[in-house]
């Protein structure tokens, strides 16, 4: 029985190897033999989670032609990987990757570090938040006050309470998009509506156009669906949607669905004006491409800055726009609360579709989003998380300027995230090497496709104060274990360093 759980292409393996950044050499050092060098390209994309565990690799001399190496170099690098635990072969079955025992299995997406682990560990891989309290403890007591009720019932709300429908339809109304609660079903986070939207409309092998970069979750999940992701690249800076890129894949891919932030982008934090709203809808219209307008950093603004109408105030039939909202961000990541916006009749079509998977997202959960929204919890809390994060923003910012000037980035008025250029290092490199020093930061092609943004990481507003200033240091010295090349191939880490 074949020990490998999934596969990787030649052309596929050979893109995301040519995409990664050369290893630096130490003063005097020699270019390392093209087997040394192919066997740690393919050790970093493991250890970074691009190239999953048990994935089985293309054959020596597929590879061999794709990356335009000859065969003796690619067996010789798989030797060595084989030899150093990252790889495992069986005639007959071929070859796959794995982790040395000992070392921690590499995370795909950004999952944050189990709470026993953050005593040792500074943790820049998720962009959330504490609760906002006291308002957690009042939103679950409110909401534990209303129960009574549903107890009653069977408790299974496909579409979501009445109530919260109603009350999430009347916030766009207010915002001057009129609304009903038939146009709203509650999910299990943003994460559960996107995934919904897309088994909904786009089945394996279905094109699905992203902005590059964009929110590595969401990639992964896209992925793992079987959708055939088409990347639109981003202007620089905070510049936000090149629109002319935009029509043209959006005419020539046509793809089925299209996904993006536009308001303090993940991970760019780039802010996209009016004009480039209504551009992309009627761009989408004309395409017949679903537009997935994902609002989870919308009232996440930190700064003064005037703010454009939503995405779908340009869709008025409500044919081309699906807005996703959620209480992750603005709220808290352990209130799984989201939603969708969208026709009455796409709504009904997600509630039928959403039986064979979660049947409904939880009543208690529910009745404490309600209780906030409509009490003016909500806006107090989201007050408090936006002084928070903006706080650490400015904390982080002063840190990473004084401790890495030659990384280079700009600040957005808005959103959770820095995207940061990391002065001609490898981010994947840094990533590793940042788990050897006590700082865990994802690395640039984590947010791409295929291998993009090597020379990028992004860096979260979840810490402040002390912390910020030694998570800069603990990346400082990331920084120069990479430049050295002392990192470069370097293991996991076996334990986390304080």
């Amino acid at each position: 029985m074949a020990q490998w759980t999934s596969t990787v292409g030649a052309a596929q393996l050979a893109r995301q190897l040519q995409a990664q950044q050369p290893r630096p050499l130490p003063p005097g050092g020699r270019k390392p033999p093209a087997y040394r060098a192919l066997a740690d390209g393919v050790r970093l994309l493991v250890l970074e989670g691009r190239v999953p565990v048990a994935a089985r690799l293309p054959a020596e001399r597929e590879l061999a032609l794709a990356l335009a190496l000859s065969r003796t170099t690619v067996a010789a690098a798989y030797e060595a990987l084989r030899t150093e635990g990252f790889l495992e072969s069986r005639r007959g079955a071929g070859s796959w990757t794995a982790v040395p025992a000992g070392n921690p299995l590499p995370a795909r997406g950004l999952e944050p570090l189990p709470p026993e682990s953050l005593g040792s560990m500074i943790d820049l891989g998720c962009a959330s938040l504490p609760a906002p309290e006291p308002w957690l403890t009042r939103a679950v007591r409110g909401a534990l006050e209303e129960l009574p009720p549903y107890a009653h019932t069977h408790g299974d709300y496909p579409a979501g309470l009445p109530a919260l429908r109603q009350t999430i339809a009347d916030r766009y109304t207010g915002s001057g998009v009129p609304t009903m609660p038939e146009q709203i079903m509650v999910t299990t986070g943003a994460m559960g509506a996107i995934d919904a939207i897309c088994h909904l409309f786009a089945g394996r092998g279905e094109r699905i156009a992203v902005e590059s970069p964009s929110y590595a979750n969401i990639l992964q999940l896209m992925k793992e669906a079987g959708a055939r992701l088409v990347p639109v690249a981003m202007e620089e800076g905070l510049g936000g949607w090149d629109m002319n890129r935009w029509r043209q894949v959006l005419r020539d891919a046509a793809p089925r669905l299209a996904y993006v932030v536009a308001d303090f982008h993940n991970p760019t934090g780039a802010l996209a004006d009016e004009p480039q709203r209504r551009a992309l809808v009627e761009a989408a219209r004309s395409a017949g491409t679903v537009l997935i307008a994902d609002e989870t950093m919308s009232e996440l603004r930190l700064d003064e800055v005037g703010m454009p109408r939503r995405v779908c105030a340009f869709d008025p039939a409500g044919s081309t726009v699906l807005t996703v909202g959620s209480a992750s961000k603005a709220f808290w990541a352990g209130m799984r609360i989201g939603w969708v916006r969208a026709a009455p009749d796409v709504i009904r079509s997600l509630v039928a579709a959403r039986a064979y998977a979660d049947m409904g997202t939880p009543v208690l959960e529910q009745l404490a989003v309600n209780w906030l929204m409509r009490t003016g919890g909500w806006e107090e809390a989201v007050a408090l998380r936006r002084g928070q994060a903006r706080e650490n923003r400015d904390a982080l910012v002063r840190a990473v300027r004084r401790e890495l000037p030659e990384w280079e980035f700009e600040v957005p008025h808005g959103g959770l995230t820095l995207w940061v250029r990391t002065g001609g290092l490898s981010g994947s490199r840094l990533a590793v090497a940042g788990e050897r020093v006590g700082v865990r930061v994802p690395s640039g092609p984590r947010f791409g496709v295929d291998g993009a943004f090597e020379g990028y990481v992004r860096l979260p507003f979840t810490v402040g104060g002390p912390v910020a200033d030694e998570a800069a240091v603990r990346l400082a010295a990331a920084a120069e274990l990479v430049g050295s090349g002392a990192a470069a191939g370097a293991e996991a880490p076996r334990t986390f360093v304080a």
